[in-house]
């Protein structure tokens, strides 16, 4: 009985681990453990024998099993202590650090835009919103039986009964702000304009509100040609590629002449766009020069002073860019899809670092 003892306490003692002592445990206290095999005998003794050998194997098997529980809480409580010691966590210490805020890729895009063209000496121009039907339509030679000025295609503004007031509309295109550019700064000139627009239009590529680019370049020499490089240089950079290619083909808008919409070379590999490779083409804005009617709306004498005109979709091309497949969900407020495609609020694009980096 002392040898078994011994040797048993002296092993839970030493066990390193559960797993240790559970092998002692098995060895002393389990169903062919020595101290089980010691108690079957006690059947074969009679019964003074047995009532003094039983007394006994009762109280080691006590000690035995009163040191293993003592042995695995004392290891458990080894192992808390080793685990808050490496989980221990200074609570003066600064937090962590932690996007605050988010940008939103419209936003983003508007700031990149800003940064390319401003590198091509372009200045930004804004406007109002509300506009007057003049400035929306009428300078910019878009006649009156056009549908762009019927109530089904665009917002006007209420008027009251007897009020002669010219008709005011939230503005259809950024293009007004050429018109006041022109009139405030006179020419040469090379100005974008980003902004807010509005059409009444609704589904997963176009929402009644929405945001657009336009740019104008006015001097006396400007060409078709200067135009080609410009939107070349603008793409190349915008979608961070080394080459792109462009098309133009011929097409109509009422402010420029001769006009063009500009297609990309691109390519889908797996429901993926790359821009600059592939057989594919692709839409991404409309351009031309300016039309000598617009000019001499805007006070610019069209025999001495010419130039180029271009527009696109802000929210389409950062569908393009960012791999946003619904239009509607920029206007969602959905903080997990801000989270997921926004930008924090501190990276500034700039063409050094990369625009979108």
């Amino acid at each position: 009985m002392d040898t078994l003892k011994a040797k048993y306490l002296t092993g839970i003692a030493n066990a390193a681990d559960e797993s240790a002592l559970e092998d002692i445990r098995l060895a002393a206290l389990g169903k062919k453990g020595e101290i089980s095999a010691l108690m079957a005998t006690l059947g074969k003794m009679d019964p003074d024998q047995r009532k003094v050998r039983g007394a006994a194997l009762n109280v080691l098997k006590d000690e035995i099993d009163a040191a293993l529980r003592a042995k695995k809480a004392a290891l458990a409580d080894a192992a808390l202590d080793a685990r808050l010691r490496a989980e221990w966590l200074d609570v003066t210490l600064p937090a962590r650090p932690r996007r605050v805020g988010t940008i939103h890729p419209v936003s983003q895009v508007m700031e990149e835009l800003t940064a390319i063209f401003a590198d091509m000496g372009f200045a930004v121009a804004e406007g109002p919103q509300v506009e007057s039907d003049w400035y929306n339509f009428d300078a910019l030679n878009i006649p009156p039986e056009h549908p762009a000025r019927q109530e089904h295609d665009t917002f006007f503004m209420h008027r009251a009964p007897g009020d002669n007031r010219p008709p005011h509309v939230l503005r259809t295109h950024t293009s007004p702000v050429q018109i006041r550019a022109l009139q405030t700064l006179g020419t040469p000139l090379r100005v974008i304009a980003p902004g807010r627009v509005y059409r009444m239009d609704m589904d997963q590529t176009h929402t009644p509100m929405f945001h657009q680019v336009e740019g104008i370049a006015i001097d006396r020499d400007i060409s078709m040609a200067n135009l080609k490089w410009v939107l070349e240089e603008f793409c190349r950079a915008f979608f961070e590629v080394d080459s792109v290619e462009l098309r133009f083909r011929a097409s109509h808008f009422p402010f420029t002449e001769p006009s063009a919409e500009v297609d990309i070379r691109c390519s889908w590999e797996g429901g993926q766009l790359k821009i600059g490779q592939g057989d594919k083409w692709m839409e991404i804005l409309g351009s031309g020069m300016m039309h000598p009617k617009v000019l001499a709306a805007a006070g610019v004498d069209p025999s001495q002073w010419q130039g180029f005109a271009f527009g696109m979709g802000i929210d389409r091309i950062a569908m393009l860019k960012y791999g946003i497949p619904d239009l509607r969900a920029f206007f969602e407020s959905d903080l997990r899809w801000l989270r997921h495609y926004g930008f924090a609020a501190l990276d500034m694009p700039d063409l050094a670092g990369g625009l979108s980096a």
